[in-house]
């Protein structure tokens, strides 16, 4: 699970598509008004499949920055911030073709009427028979497992929120992240959502359990080769 695409040079990179100006809508939040209540917080809406791709350079962007949220590594080890926005690109590319398949981003108005993408969280539903479960080794849940076999769990692959959304009012409603995964939830009723949580990032696994996640109510993960991630389990 990342709360955090691959970097470009900055002569070829071209202006960002989605600073587009806002029409006249009183819909719209205005988050960045002064005295705006944080209860408006930014604009969420969904995007298909081609406005991904369109606005894949925000998204690539969106990665970069609040990848810098994350623990940082040690130079010589593990992969570079290069690599890891190359894997993050790809695993996007991957998990849009699952059927399910949805994203939704958030966007904050500026003072010019622009708007900026400021978060950005995705998901597609997970099935027993499926390939999500691959390498868990076995050491699973029975109930979620069920809960699969009747298409009842949601898989939340990528909640990408800036640092204030990890560390500030994380247990509010209005917490960005969880607007999110509760919009993305929202539309299965009655699902549960699942993800994975590198074990090493701590920072993000107490952001998880702050908007709402809890471990896995059978973590075995000790007698199986898959230590390198937690499963956590949102209802």
């Amino acid at each position: 699970m990342t709360v955090h695409m691959p970097g470009h040079p900055a002569t070829s990179r071209p202006r960002p598509v989605g600073r587009h100006p806002i029409p006249s809508d009183d819909s719209v939040p205005h988050s960045r008004r002064r005295g705006a209540p944080p209860e408006e917080g930014e604009f969420v809406r969904p995007l298909n499949r081609r406005q991904v791709d369109d606005r894949m350079w925000e998204l690539d962007e969106l990665y970069e920055r609040t990848s810098s949220c994350a623990p940082r590594e040690p130079a010589n080890v593990g992969p570079s911030g290069r690599d890891r926005c190359t894997a993050f690109q790809q695993r996007l590319a991957d998990h849009v073709r699952r059927p399910g398949f949805e994203l939704l981003v958030a966007e904050a108005v500026g003072p010019s009427g622009a708007r900026d993408l400021t978060a950005c969280a995705y998901g597609f539903p997970v099935h027993r028979a499926g390939s999500w479960w691959r390498d868990l080794d076995g050491h699973l849940p029975e109930d979620l497992l069920d809960v699969a076999a009747v298409d009842g769990l949601f898989a939340i692959a990528d909640i990408l929120v800036e640092r204030r959304v990890r560390t500030q009012d994380q247990t509010r409603d209005w917490n960005l992240a969880r607007r999110l995964q509760k919009r993305l939830l929202g539309a299965h009723t009655g699902a549960v959502g699942v993800t994975l949580v590198d074990r090493c990032d701590m920072e993000s696994y107490r952001a998880l359990q702050a908007w709402g996640w809890r471990p896995s109510p059978t973590e075995t993960w000790a007698t199986s080769h898959f230590v390198s991630h937690r499963l956590l389990v949102l209802r």
